[in-house]
């Protein structure tokens, strides 16, 4: 086994099984820095390409992602760096170039049973229009949220039933009234105003109705 080989190895634990012969190849042509980080709410993952003093590509990835979130995260920056490698900085961060190349890299990935079934379906769906992050796509992103693992009562707005109560990160509670077309409408029981929520928003579920709720 070559030496990169080892290097890299470690990588076959964050992977769905059997996938990683499929990734090594990427670390043998090129030269990969790869970190991998606590987690970043904001950013699943990063790439930098080489400059005058770091000659090499980096790549850094959220270490608690699931094994199938991972993979895409990985492939996903791993078309940056050959958007790079082909277009240098002619190429903006997420345009064409970058889509085309993603779409490359993954669709090799389909169809082997890396993916369970509603994350491969969501990812055909997502490969029209690929975006900045998965965190964009909800069907994608819910599916993916299902093999996370999550705090006991944590789960997305839109799996709170309607007329159930949840309450967010900073300690406010509210009532799911309505799915809209694109957001959940929910009342606070603090103030009685009405907000808009995204689906994927993370909430912890309230079962019972709390005792000051008397709306």
């Amino acid at each position: 086994m070559k030496k990169h080989e080892k290097a890299f190895g470690f990588l076959d634990q964050f992977l769905p099984e059997g996938s990683y012969s499929q990734v090594a190849p990427f670390f043998q042509s090129h030269a990969i820095h790869l970190t991998l980080t606590n987690e970043r709410k904001s950013v699943l993952g990063d790439y930098r390409h080489p400059v005058k003093d770091i000659p090499y590509h980096r790549i850094s990835i959220n270490a608690n992602l699931n094994k199938y979130s991972f993979l895409i995260t990985l492939l996903h920056e791993l078309a940056h760096l050959f958007t790079y490698v082909y277009f240098g900085h002619k190429a903006s961060p997420h345009g064409n170039e970058w889509k085309t190349q993603f779409r490359h890299i993954l669709i090799p990935f389909l169809g082997k049973r890396f993916f369970p079934p509603d994350v491969e379906r969501a990812l055909y769906s997502y490969l029209h229009n690929p975006a900045a992050s998965t965190c964009t796509d909800a069907e994608l992103f819910k599916a993916l949220y299902r093999y996370d693992e999550h705090k006991p009562g944590y789960k997305l707005v839109d799996d709170v039933g309607v007329n159930q109560f949840f309450e967010t990160e900073d300690g406010e509670i509210f009532q799911k009234l309505e799915k809209l077309r694109t957001r959940i409408k929910c009342r606070s029981l603090r103030s009685g105003k009405l907000y808009l929520f995204q689906s994927i928003v993370e909430v912890r579920h309230i079962r019972r109705r709390p005792e000051f709720a008397n709306m």
